[in-house]
């Protein structure tokens, strides 16, 4: 799936661009979900909470990649005690 490129720099008509491709494309995402027997009402509804998950994670961390990478032996460490893997 390809998105298009936002055509101006004014927010108010980035965000309208924005939701009209977000529409186009969620309503192609829709039919799929609906060829593959999914109901609307329910594959919306996993697409709102889907979209808040989304939304809520961008907030607690906006750009992930310059978090600090974490090595295999940090990764143990976080895990002791925990129920996980490394236990």
């Amino acid at each position: 799936m390809t998105f298009p490129s936002p055509k101006t720099e004014a927010p108010a008509q980035r965000f309208k661009e924005a939701t009209d491709a977000a529409r186009d494309a969620l309503e192609g995402l829709i039919a799929a979900a609906n060829e593959a027997g999914w109901a609307t009402e329910e594959i919306t509804s996993a697409l709102l909470e889907a979209a808040q998950f989304l939304h809520d994670a961008n907030k607690k961390d906006p750009d992930p990649a310059d978090d600090p990478a974490i090595s295999e032996k940090s990764a143990r460490q976080e895990q002791i005690g925990h129920g996980e893997l490394y236990d």
